[in-house]
């Protein structure tokens, strides 16, 4: 049975908060999306503990706290660091990927350019997380 996924999706970038959005609408998935625009936003709202995301969606490139940086200092809270992490983002350098492995990542999608492409590559990855047994409630 799938669940219905509580996600933090960490992005700067207005266009593809809405691609996101409009990628979940498109397919008529239940899940639940908080938005945050920065890393030191997202940090500020997952150090309440109030109510934990299944799964973070990050974006590399970001101002004031960028993604590599989010993730040292998440991965050093003894809650936090178990929250599964999916860099989601246009950066391909090989150093941007094996630096997120290194630090403790889920998974590093690469945007893709075609709308479609991206519709497919994020029902795929809710799809997996929300049968994943590590997040399942």
């Amino acid at each position: 049975m799938n669940k219905n996924l509580n996600i933090l999706l960490i992005e700067d970038d207005m266009i593809e908060v809405m691609k996101f959005n409009r990628t979940v609408a498109k397919l008529d998935l239940p899940h639940k999306i908080v938005e945050s625009k920065n890393g030191k936003e997202a940090l500020e709202f997952l150090l309440k503990k109030v109510r934990l995301p299944d799964i973070i969606l990050l974006d590399l490139n970001m101002p004031k706290l960028n993604g590599i940086e989010f993730l040292s200092i998440l991965k050093k809270d003894e809650t936090l660091k178990y929250i599964p992490t999916i860099v989601l983002t246009t950066s391909n350098n090989r150093r941007d990927v094996l630096e997120c492995y290194k630090i403790g990542i889920a998974g590093y999608i690469i945007k893709p350019l075609k709308f479609n492409d991206y519709v497919d590559l994020i029902k795929k990855t809710l799809d997996y997380w929300s049968n994943n047994e590590l997040i399942k409630g």
